[in-house]
């Protein structure tokens, strides 16, 4: 056993008991989920396991109340209502600002656990060090790195004249689609929108920026194009365009190259955190908001090798982790 892996794991043997003596004996905690992804998917399996490191086990001492709404946006409000309902003590959930605003409408009281690209920006809380209200959660920063994404695009295939932005709608806005043709015009790079409002737009979309000549597409920051991001993989091989995504799990998963965070380390390690301190009496108005801190760059030469694209050496390098 490596000597890294053997300290976590007895800091893991250590810290599970004083987990547990910290929940109240003889109470049972519920808590209430209304996110895009369904139970079973990858980031909310190490949400629940490290729930259950640090004392909080369903079945025990926990009650879940899971409603995943990727498939079904128009039942948003009843879900939440049902949750708010069934007397739970927080709610996680993430998304656009749609689906948190319409949690926040319906209880002014149950803390809420929220995961989106911008809380402050977005209004939904008031500051990050004291975001007032029930609300309060993770900022992933996801559109402010959609420009540094579309360097990298840019870098990672020679020659680029023509590359296409995928957009969701609903999360981003046109002041932000035009500094990225603006920013893309600057490095001699014509620039395509193509904007969706739903999972039935999204292989037509890949087809119309294909169509216009673009060689490149960056894959905006959206929960829409996550939670369908396997639509918009296979489209785009089919297609044999080179396409960024938001986290590093999309690039493990097939895509071309990722460049932010990892949203399960998001989920497991400041999410849980948060929600322990929640469910242990402190109030969302005094818990700021958290931000990842680590970014990284993860390149795929296999898919990359099934596109006919050679990525350059110098941009393999700074890369902090390429599948091959």
């Amino acid at each position: 056993m490596r000597r890294r892996e053997f300290i976590a794991l007895m800091g893991a043997s250590i810290t599970w008991p004083h987990a547990a003596r910290a929940q109240q004996a003889g109470r049972n905690y519920r808590l209430g989920c209304l996110l895009p992804l369904t139970r079973d998917a990858p980031i909310n399996v190490a949400f629940f396991d490290e729930l259950r490191r640090r004392g909080f086990i369903e079945g025990q001492n926990l009650t879940v109340e899971y409603r995943a709404y990727g498939l079904h946006v128009d039942l948003i409000s009843e879900y939440a209502a049902e949750l708010v309902n069934a007397r739970v003590d927080a709610i996680v959930t993430g998304g656009d600002v749609t689906t948190i605003r319409a949690v926040q409408q319906t209880t002014k009281t149950i803390p809420i656990l929220a995961i989106t690209g911008d809380l402050i920006g977005l209004g939904l809380v008031a500051s990050q060090a004291r975001p007032d209200g029930n609300t309060t959660g993770v900022n992933m920063f996801a559109n402010e790195l959609d420009g540094k994404r579309q360097e990298i695009l840019i870098e990672a295939v020679p020659g680029l004249r023509r590359m296409a932005a995928l957009a969701d709608s609903s999360t981003t806005g046109w002041p932000q689609l035009q500094a990225l043709q603006d920013a893309a015009r600057a490095r001699n790079v014509e620039l395509s929108i193509h904007r969706v409002a739903k999972r039935e737009e999204i292989a037509a979309a890949i087809d119309a920026a294909k169509a216009s000549g673009a060689a490149a597409l960056n894959v905006l920051a959206s929960p829409i194009l996550f939670s369908n991001r396997q639509i918009v993989m296979e489209r785009v091989a089919a297609l044999r365009l080179a396409a960024i995504y938001q986290f590093t799990e999309m690039a493990e998963e097939g895509g071309f190259a990722a460049y932010g965070p990892s949203i399960v380390q998001l989920f497991r390690e400041l999410m849980t955190r948060q929600l322990v301190k929640l469910l242990r009496g402190v109030k969302p108005a005094d818990l700021p908001v958290e931000q990842p801190t680590k970014f990284e760059l993860v390149i795929n030469l296999r898919t990359a090798k099934a596109i006919g694209d050679e990525v350059p050496a110098g941009l393999v390098l700074r890369a902090n982790r390429v599948i091959e």
